[in-house]
Formats: structure tokens, C-alpha cells, sequence
């Protein structure tokens, strides 16, 4: 490195180097990529494609040219970028299912509703719609500035006339860097006369002007059931969302043979807007192959240009509103739409303008376009005056001129001395071809020179007054409605009453046996009779655990060793026949953590947690129900320690029992947790274990069992105590192996390993 170069070097701290560097890239993203501008609508690569498609002279009524030939004059002449980048923003404009009114009417594949994408440029085609055209209209009349190309070879547009209010009518999505934008597209009709209301009264609010422009209009349909008061909070916000739904009604089915009499489905004709038909389909599909949709019993796709998705219930009985209603929360037959009015101002800001704003943005711009090309066209006027005075003084002097021409090599300073003409007149005069003196007629020049004069008249009084101006601004909307506006596609619904739908609702109630083996293989056994137990085939050396009568409506949870619980739905159990299937293709069980009984859980239910070591908490059956196939973590256990129960609440007394001891307490002294330890529910001593537990009404007693004996204490006054006491000594007879008589006890699946006995008095803990 030489002296002079050294010298030039600069030091400078690298985080504020890094700082603007990173905002210069920032801003580039935000301004010149991600956000679209508030007069015209258009991303810069958007423009671009349009200017050079009005280049290449590709109007409504022309011939299609390929698409390869527009994308080479976007990325040579004015977007330096990918080729791919620019086919895929003009394959966008061309969707009619992307745009609520295409700004490219494209010939060929250019993709469709079920996310297919667009063939190569090569093969497709395009021009401009009369839309894209209304956007460009007078943009060379200097009503819009212009800027130098990447290259400066040429220029381009900052941003277009946009005679066609595009921003709202076909909406805009981007990500930039620490803020996006995401514009619904409207019906154009209702935003010319939202714009009309605000050029008549200016101080209009958002809520009169939602009389006009109520909501979004998507290209696809379907429903919006957000209420007034969700809508006129997004607007004057400009943040937030909106649901929107199917379009859906019941066909009734044609009698026929093997048609049942009665028989009907259901037929989606319309889905929300930027979904993917193909994955919408797979997705529902996937919910009748899982079972998880037992009502419905196949999905076809018999859409043409029009579409149609028809869903066969599993049952004319079921209520098809209960049906729409569960695949609009487990489907995207309904989305939540998402807006943030986020765009690029006039003074080339980015700022989340409200509906009002929005609309004020675009009404200033088309005075600021009128303004200039009613300039342009009074320079204009004055131009053609100037010459139409010359024009008159060669017909009113045509020999002379003549002679002038033909006596002088330099005429043009003689005829501006003799006629007193300035230079661009004299200019104009030698340049009229002899053909063009014919026509030089003194009552057709004095007729457009009068035309003329009062056509400046009008503009000069047109920029004087801005109420005239505003008039024929109005005029001019009223021209654009009626050339583009169209009815609403997207209805607009009042949103429907929730419904609290579960999907044991939807399941049929029919009885079932599940059966459960040693080495955890589940199988149902359909049917109102008691199974055979005898005749229950099972893998090998494995054998009977657990049988549980229940319905198939109902939900059952399988606990396993660790604590965790594993939930299903009993209509999903395997058949009867075999030898089922084991819970791990199920679930996901991690490592060796075998299941130790199942049960049926109601989620309004509250149930007992009990554990070998004496530590128990209250829970609801909703905590012991899991929708993940790796299960949810419900008890977490001392070391070791065991579950003893999980057993429904049956009264507001807890009674618990060692070998010896019997403690009864209050169950208003056991907390009510979502998962957790739980607290000490009785005193142990070295080499003790809580060997049953049961919730009871004390007015209704509790009934001890020895095997041989049976007897019922409704006197409990010995026993009563404080949760982590000792208790009192079992009644005689019972001191070795009782149990509590009254609910199902689970103790017997635990016979096969019983924790080893800890040294010492357990230490108190409460729930951590």
C-alpha cells in the first residue's frame, strides 16, 4: 500500500459501520421491493413490468407477445434481477385468482387455484388489460415524474398516472425488513364511491365511509363473518384480521339404486382466498383417512372452471352444520386474513394509513396528475397557437411567402422581419410540405384557433379553482365505475354462533369393549354382548391386562409408567380381529414405558391422583386428556415412586391407608393442578406405602375389605385428621392387606413391581 493510499484510509467503529450498511439495505428492501406505493399500487418490479410492456406496444387489442420477450426488456432494461423473480411477479398479475382484476391478460398456463405453476416463459404468452391500461393512461403528458433507468441508458416512471385506484381494488403482500404489508383486494365499484363520498365531504368518517366500502372483495368468494365493529376496527387501525369462509350447500342425492332415500352431501364452491385447492383437499382427505373426521366418509374434487369439492357424510344423520363446523377449525375452509395497511407515501416514507388515508392518498394523486397534465396540455395549446398564427399568415400572404422562399437561400430571417414572426414560426412555415398549402384554409384555422382558445380557457379556469377541478376529478370516477366496477364476489355474514364442537359429538355412540394386553396391543370389540375373554387371541406370550366397556364417542387414556397419559377416541380403536395393534405404532412412547391401565376420562370430571409414596393433588379430566402423539407429562414422581390411582372424586373426604394406619381428611386440602407432584397426603414411616386411597361423602361412610371380612365405618371421628399426619390404627381384623371397597381399584395392576422401600421417614414437600 502506497503513502497516498494509506492517507485515504479512515477509521471508523465497525458497529457503526455495520449499523449503516445494514439500514441502507434495509431501507433499499423496504422502499424499492417489499411495500407497494399509495398512488399506483405497484411494487417497483410491478411498474417495470407494465412500462415495458406499454414499450413494446402490447395494448388490449394487440397480438400477444411472448412472455420471454417482456421479461427481457423488464430485467435489461430497467429491473437488473432474476429472470424467474420477474415471470413470477408477471405470472401473478395474469392470475385471475390472485388479482381481483388482472393487470396482465396472459394466453397459456398461468398456473391455477391448486397451486400449479405457471409454464416457462417460452411457452406462454401476453399483452396488457384495458385495467393496466387505465394505470398508464397520460403517462406521457408529464404527468408523473420520471427517474434514470439502473444503467442510465433511459428512464422510467417514479409511479404511474393510475387512473384505476389499484392499491385497494387488487391488494398488495410483502415482507421487508422489520415490517411487512398485507392489503385485502376490494370490489372497485364500492371504492369509486367511498372516494366520491370523501370528495363531497372531506371530514367524512371511516364508519360512514364502510356504508359505501364495507369490506374486502377477494377474486375467489367465499364469506367474510367478521362483524361491523371487527371490520371498522381494522380499518381505522389499519392492522388486523378477518375471518374468512367456504361457500358451501347441501345437494340432495337423486334417488337411485344404492342411494339411500334421503341421502345427501355436501358441495364447497368456493374456498378462501390464497388457498391451495390440491392441499385443501389432501388435508380433509387426511383427516378421513386418520379417523379423525369419523362423519364423513370420502372427498371428491370434481371442479372444471368452476369449483366443486364434494364431501360425503358417513351418515345421513349427522347435522351438516355440525360437520362444516369442525372442518372450518381443522381445515382451511376457513382462514383468518390477515391486513396491515402498510405502504409507501408520497414523500416516500413507509406508514400504515387507515382506510380513510388510503383513499385521500390516491384522490391527492389524481389532482397532483390532473394538475400537470392540465399544464401539459395548456403549454400544448399555447404551442399550436403559436403556430396556427403563422399558419394564417402564410394563407393570408401566400405569394409573398412564396416569393420570399424562392428569392432568398436564408428566407427564414426575411420572413421574420417581414411579418414579424419569431424564429420557431419562421421554422414552422419553411417546413410545410406544398401538399399541406391546400389545406391552409383561412375558416378551418380561425374554427381551431378559436377551439383551442376556449379549451385553454377551461383548463386555465380548471386550475384556478380547485372545486372545479375536484368536479371533474369526480366526473372522472364516475367514467372509471362504470367501465370496471362489477358485483361483490365475497359475501358478507354476520358471524355465526360459536359452536363448541368436539369430535366425540360427531361420533355415533355405539358400544365397545376395549381390550387391552400386558405388552400394550389395543383392540375394540364392537357390539352390545359382554367378548368371550376366553377366546381373545393375543401375540405370543402376551396376555390380558385390562378390559374397559365404554362407547365410542368416548375418550380413553392410556397411563403409563412414567406419567404420562396417552389419549384416543374409542371409535378409533383397531378391530376386533387379530391381534390389534400395538399403542407404540399409536403413539409415540419413548423408551421402555409400558402403559399401566387405561380409563375412561370425562373432561368435566375432577379426579384423585394418588402415588405409592403418599404424594396426591387433584386434577380435571380435560388436564388428563393429550391431543400429541408423544402424550402429555401429568404426574411427576419422587424418585422411586409409583402411581397408586387416578380415580374419579366421589365426595369432599379423602381416606388413605397404609398396612396398619387409616387417615381421613379434607379434600379441600389437596390442590387442583394441571400436572405437577402433588402434596403429602399421609405420614409414611420407613418401609411404608400407601396401599389404597379413596374420595368418599362422609355422610355415606367408607367400607373395608380384608378378603375375608367386610365392614362399614360411618363413626370416622378416630380416623379424622389433618393431611400429612399419621392417622390412627386400622379396626381389628384389618390390619394386614385391607382395602377400600367402593370404586375400581387400579392397585392390582402394580403387583408386578412395587417400589423399593426408602430408609428413613419420607421428608414433608409440599408441590413444587
Amino acid at each position: 500500500m502506497t503513502t497516498a493510499e494509506a492517507a485515504h484510509i479512515q477509521e471508523t467503529p465497525i458497529r457503526l459501520e455495520l449499523e449503516s450498511r445494514y439500514l441502507a439495505y434495509a431501507l433499499s428492501t423496504i422502499i424499492s421491493r417489499s411495500l407497494p406505493d399509495v398512488r399506483d399500487g405497484l411494487k417497483p418490479v410491478h411498474r417495470r413490468i407494465l412500462y415495458a410492456m406499454r414499450g413494446l406496444h402490447l395494448d388490449p387489442d394487440a397480438a400477444f407477445k411472448k412472455s420471454a420477450r417482456v421479461v427481457g426488456d423488464v430485467i435489461g432494461k430497467y429491473h437488473p434481477h432474476g429472470d424467474q423473480a420477474a415471470y413470477d411477479a408477471m405470472v401473478r398479475l395474469a392470475q385471475s385468482f390472485a388479482a381481483r382484476y388482472p393487470l396482465v391478460d396472459g394466453q397459456g398456463n398461468f398456473g391455477n387455484v391448486d397451486g400449479d405453476s405457471a409454464a416457462a416463459m417460452r411457452y406462454t404468452e401476453a399483452r396488457l388489460t384495458r385495467v393496466a391500461n387505465a394505470l398508464l393512461e397520460n403517462l406521457d403528458q408529464n404527468t408523473v415524474d420520471f427517474t434514470d433507468t439502473y444503467d442510465g441508458s433511459s428512464q422510467e416512471p417514479v409511479v404511474l398516472p393510475a387512473r384505476f385506484p389499484n392499491l385497494l381494488a387488487n391488494g398488495s403482500t410483502g415482507i421487508a425488513v422489520g415490517m411487512s404489508t398485507s392489503i385485502p383486494p376490494h370490489n372497485v365499484g364500492e371504492i369509486m364511491d367511498a372516494c366520491l363520498q370523501l370528495i363531497h365531504n372531506p371530514d367524512i368518517s371511516i364508519a360512514e365511509l364502510m356504508r359505501s366500502l364495507p369490506g374486502p372483495d377477494f377474486p375467489s368468494g367465499g364469506v367474510l363473518i367478521s362483524s361491523l365493529a371487527e371490520r371498522q376496527e381494522v380499518y381505522q387501525s389499519g392492522r388486523g384480521s378477518l375471518r374468512l369462509r367456504s361457500r358451501w350447500h347441501k345437494e340432495e342425492v337423486p334417488y337411485a339404486k344404492g342411494v339411500a332415500r334421503g341421502a345427501w352431501r355436501l358441495v364447497v364452491t368456493e374456498i378462501p382466498y390464497q388457498v391451495s385447492k390440491s392441499r385443501l383437499i389432501e388435508r380433509i382427505a387426511q383427516l378421513i383417512l386418520s379417523r379423525q373426521s369419523p362423519f364423513l366418509a370420502d372427498i371428491r374434487d370434481e371442479s372444471d372452471s368452476e369449483i366443486r369439492i364434494v364431501l360425503e357424510p358417513q351418515s345421513i344423520r349427522h347435522d351438516p352444520e355440525m360437520i362444516m363446523a369442525y372442518l372450518f377449525k381443522n381445515s382451511d375452509l376457513e382462514t383468518r386474513v390477515t391486513v396491515n395497511l402498510n405502504v409507501i407515501t408520497a414523500d416516500t416514507r413507509p406508514q400504515v394509513l387507515d382506510l380513510k388515508g388510503l383513499l385521500r392518498a390516491w384522490l391527492d394523486h389524481r389532482f397532483e396528475v390532473w394538475t400537470r397534465h392540465s399544464r401539459h396540455e395548456l403549454a400544448g395549446i399555447a404551442a399550436r397557437l403559436h403556430l396556427l398564427a403563422a399558419h394564417l399568415i402564410v394563407h393570408l400572404n401566400i405569394d409573398e411567402v412564396i416569393a420570399i422562399i424562392k428569392e432568398h437561400d436564408e428566407p427564414a430571417p426575411v420572413l421574420m422581419h417581414r411579418f414579424g414572426l419569431d424564429a420557431l414560426q419562421a421554422e414552422a412555415i419553411l417546413n410545410l410540405r406544398l401538399r399541406a398549402l391546400r389545406r391552409l384554409e383561412e375558416m378551418n384555422i380561425r374554427k381551431e384557433i378559436a377551439e383551442k382558445e376556449a379549451r385553454a380557457e377551461q383548463l386555465r379556469a380548471l386550475l384556478a379553482d380547485e372545486s372545479l377541478l375536484w368536479q371533474a376529478i369526480a366526473a372522472e370516477l364516475q367514467k372509471t365505475r362504470s367501465e370496471f366496477a362489477d358485483p361483490r364476489r365475497t359475501e358478507l355474514a354476520a358471524p355465526p354462533p360459536e359452536i363448541t364442537l368436539k369430535l366425540e359429538d360427531m361420533t355415533p355412540r355405539e358400544p365397545v369393549t376395549l381390550i387391552l394386553s400386558v405388552k400394550g396391543w389395543i383392540k375394540g370389540i364392537r357390539g352390545y354382548e359382554d367378548p368371550d375373554i376366553s377366546k381373545i387371541r393375543f401375540k405370543g406370550e402376551d396376555r390380558l391386562l385390562q378390559t374397559v366397556k365404554l362407547f365410542t364417542n368416548d375418550t380413553l387414556s392410556f397411563v403409563s409408567r412414567s406419567g404420562k397419559v396417552f389419549s384416543l377416541l374409542a371409535d378409533r380403536l383397531p378391530a376386533g380381529k387379530g391381534y390389534g395393534e400395538p399403542l407404540t405404532v399409536l403413539f409415540d412412547i419413548e423408551g421402555p414405558d409400558p402403559i399401566l391401565w387405561a380409563m375412561v376420562v370425562d373432561p368435566q370430571q375432577e379426579y384423585f391422583v394418588s402415588t405409592r409414596l403418599s404424594q396426591g393433588f387433584r386434577i380435571r379430566g380435560g388436564d388428563l386428556i393429550s391431543n400429541y402423539r408423544a402424550g402429555k407429562q401429568v404426574i411427576v414422581f419422587k424418585p422411586g415412586d409409583q402411581l397408586l390411582h387416578i380415580h374419579p372424586v366421589q365426595g369432599q373426604s379423602v381416606a388413605a391407608m397404609t398396612t396398619r394406619l387409616m387417615l381421613v381428611c379434607s379434600l379441600t386440602e389437596f390442590p387442583l393442578l394441571p400436572r405437577g407432584k402433588g402434596v403429602r397426603i399421609q405420614r409414611l414411616t420407613k418401609e411404608e406405602l400407601l396401599v389404597d386411597l379413596i374420595t368418599f361423602d362422609p355422610a355415606n361412610g367408607i367400607t373395608l375389605d380384608s378378603g375375608k371380612r367386610q365392614k362399614l365405618l360411618t363413626d370416622l371421628a378416630p380416623w379424622q385428621g389433618v393431611r400429612a399426619s399419621r392417622g390412627a390404627l386400622l379396626p381389628y381384623g384389618f390390619l394386614s392387606g385391607a382395602t377400600f371397597i367402593g370404586h375400581t381399584s387400579n392397585s392390582t395392576l402394580f403387583q408386578e413391581e412395587q417400589p423399593a422401600p426408602l430408609n428413613g421417614e419420607l421428608p414433608f414437600e409440599e408441590n413444587e
